[in-house]
């Protein structure tokens, strides 16, 4: 076996790639300043757009689905802003290295520095965006505040899903975004690697994403589906469940409006993470020494 294609220089890597922060920090900021170059406002302009969106989507989605704009609203709106996190890490993660041709054919650097460099661009795009739910859930803070499933129904059964309010409780949004973001990297390095060698996979991925969309409880509540809510439909719940994307979400949307998480979602996403990161290494021991002649 070459020395290359072994775990310890996969985990050297990317233990090197941390170390490296100043790198791919900059190297973040500095995109996201390219990005917005000579415009007034800049990188707000993220924040401008998430929020007409959701402001638009909202008003229209909570007519036709018969919901309260009131808790509605903040639901999309957050909703919104984590699947662009999401989005974000899968779609630009498949052309790190690609995108980066140039720095790895001059510089001598840790792959995961790349890998690094996309969820840390993500991250800052997500933290403007983060704005927008601040503002929403400022002005609809009194109805997100009240436990809609104890007012209809006496107490919190499986046809509802939860509000214990904002509160204590919100402050779990913290681990969950940073788990999302221990997942972004793996699925930079892994997809990053996979669509370097083979260019026609991310054509293929960014058709899943399309389809990830709308099966994934975004602009629609998932307890639309609920016994008695929609009939012949109660068979999709299942199926929604098993859509690893809406666990993501729900891990860090959930907290923001004042809505329960439902342990089996924690453990969803902590099954993946523990997969994912498992194929990300394999990737990184086999293929690591070659993307820079395949890019």
């Amino acid at each position: 076996m070459s020395d290359s294609r072994t775990f310890g220089r996969a985990f050297g890597d990317i233990k090197e790639g941390l170390r490296q922060r100043e790198l791919w920090s900059h190297l973040g900021w500095q995109d996201i300043k390219q990005r917005y170059r000579r415009s007034v406002i800049g990188p707000f302009w993220i924040t401008i757009s998430q929020g007409v969106i959701a402001l638009g989507l909202g008003l229209l989605y909570s007519q036709l689905f018969n919901m309260h704009i009131q808790t509605f609203l903040p639901y999309i709106s957050a909703g919104f802003i984590v699947w662009a996190f999401i989005s974000g890490c899968l779609t630009e993660g498949m052309e790190t290295f690609i995108a980066n041709e140039g720095l790895i054919k001059q510089i001598r650097a840790p792959l995961t520095v790349y890998a690094l460099r996309t969820v840390w661009r993500q991250t800052l795009m997500f933290a403007h965006n983060l704005i927008v739910i601040v503002v929403v859930v400022g002005i609809f803070f009194g109805s997100l505040n009240q436990d809609y499933a104890l007012s209809q129904n006496g107490l919190c059964t499986p046809d509802n899903i939860c509000h214990p309010g904002l509160g204590w409780y919100t402050l779990t949004a913290i681990p969950a975004f940073f788990l999302l973001a221990f997942n972004g990297v793996w699925v930079t390095l892994l997809l990053g690697i996979i669509s370097t060698r083979y260019r026609d996979i991310p054509q293929v991925i960014n058709s899943l994403i399309q389809l990830l969309f709308y099966l994934t409880p975004i602009v629609w509540p998932i307890d639309q589906l609920k016994s008695g809510q929609r009939e012949g439909v109660s068979w999709a719940e299942p199926i929604i469940h098993l859509n690893p994307i809406y666990h993501f979400v729900q891990i860090l949307r959930a907290p923001l409006i004042g809505q329960a998480v439902s342990p089996w979602s924690w453990v969803a996403v902590g099954g993946i993470t523990i997969v994912g990161w498992l194929l990300a290494l394999v990737a990184m021991r086999n293929y690591r020494s070659r993307v820079s002649y395949w890019v």
